[in-house]
């Protein structure tokens, strides 16, 4: 039975929540020894906390932690408890005086769909990692995804729930790819296969039958602007792709803004309306082979490199892993938002 993200090894994931507020954050722990990363950011309004450790040439190789989070730039506040957990354990960046764990966080904004007030902090950070665990991931909206929202062109009144959801997909020579998203999104969530939409911006706040946001803003519909924000709800999307198989750090970086490209199949992209962030975290040291067994040491090779190799040459590296698709995942939350599920969903996430 596919988990999720937690497929693969040395993986863990854990989520707390305040339904009430309609908010919460999601960890994802790495295992003592961490886990080489890289990260992809597009959009105009960021809000993250270290992310130049996954940045290449950076001192420090590998992180321990990994938190999403709603609650705008308030829920950064949740990595502090994290850090505090894997304290405690002895898991961090060893100075010499003391062992540092490297977490870095990014968030969501919720904060027009719930109360306000209450947002993601260190307790709820603490709390998510204890929870983890590598059992299968759950789905909804839960942890991060508690007060994601999507298709907010006309406001609130006529969105519909996001979530956060999890897949993963299997290679050969047991090598996995698995992601999982957060789906916050300005726009619609469509099945790429078919282009039909699976969740989004409603056509009126009573009904359950969806407006094409693309199709509205071609027809010269305006959104609100992002300075009235509890309108609109505002937007971001986080994903996280982790793979078993062995790549350098620039490759990651590269895995990551091509798991950008798996985004935009199922979410309609506009950099200055949306917020996005792609990871990419190696766990485990399987090394990749091509169909004549070749190892291709940072990840694809292909039939042409490995023809050169028996011709005497040196073969080159082309990296070309698989890009699993994100999209959300949900339920019915307190909310009041209108949300539909539906198995094609998850079909959409693990295709």
């Amino acid at each position: 039975m596919a988990k999720g993200i937690t497929d693969i090894v040395d993986i863990r994931v854990g989520h707390a929540n305040d339904f009430e507020a309609v908010t919460g954050c999601t960890v994802i722990l790495f295992g003592k020894d961490g886990a080489a990363a890289a990260v992809e950011v597009r959009g105009g309004a960021v809000g993250e906390r270290e992310l130049e450790p996954l940045r290449p040439g950076h001192l420090v190789e590998r992180i321990h932690g990994l938190v999403l989070a709603g609650g705008s730039a308030f829920g950064l506040d949740s990595a502090g408890g994290v850090m505090c957990y894997l304290e405690q354990r002895g898991i961090g960046f060893d100075t010499g005086a003391a062992r540092v764990p490297i977490v870095p966080a990014v968030i969501l904004y919720d904060l027009g769909i719930g109360n306000p007030r209450r947002r993601p902090d260190a307790a709820m950070g603490y709390e998510a990692a204890r929870r983890a665990s590598a059992g299968p991931v759950e789905e909804g909206s839960v942890g991060a995804g508690t007060g994601a929202t999507v298709g907010k062109m006309f406001g609130m009144a006529r969105a519909t729930k996001g979530g956060l959801g999890s897949a993963t997909v299997n290679l050969a020579g047991g090598v996995k790819v698995s992601a999982l998203a957060v789906v916050n999104a300005f726009g619609d969530v469509r099945d790429p296969s078919t282009g039909e939409i699976l969740a989004g911006l409603r056509s009126a706040p009573n009904s359950s039958k969806f407006s094409d946001t693309l199709a509205q803003i071609k027809c010269g519909a305006v959104r609100w602007r992002f300075s009235r924000p509890a309108r609109t709800g505002a937007n971001t999307t986080l994903a996280v792709v982790a793979t078993n198989a062995r790549f350098e750090k620039i490759s990651l970086l590269r895995i990551a803004a091509m798991a950008q490209a798996g985004l935009a199949r199922t979410i309609a992209c506009a950099l200055q309306l949306r917020r996005r962030r792609g990871f990419c975290h190696l766990v485990g040291e399987k090394a990749l082979r091509c169909e004549h067994g070749r190892r291709t040491g940072s990840g694809g090779c292909g039939a042409r490199d490995c023809a050169r190799s028996s011709e005497g040459e040196r073969p080159g590296r082309s990296p070309s892993p698989a890009r699993p698709q994100e999209g959300p995942i949900g339920r019915a939350s307190s909310a009041g938002l209108t949300w539909r599920s539906s198995s094609r969903m998850r079909a959409s996430v693990r295709s």
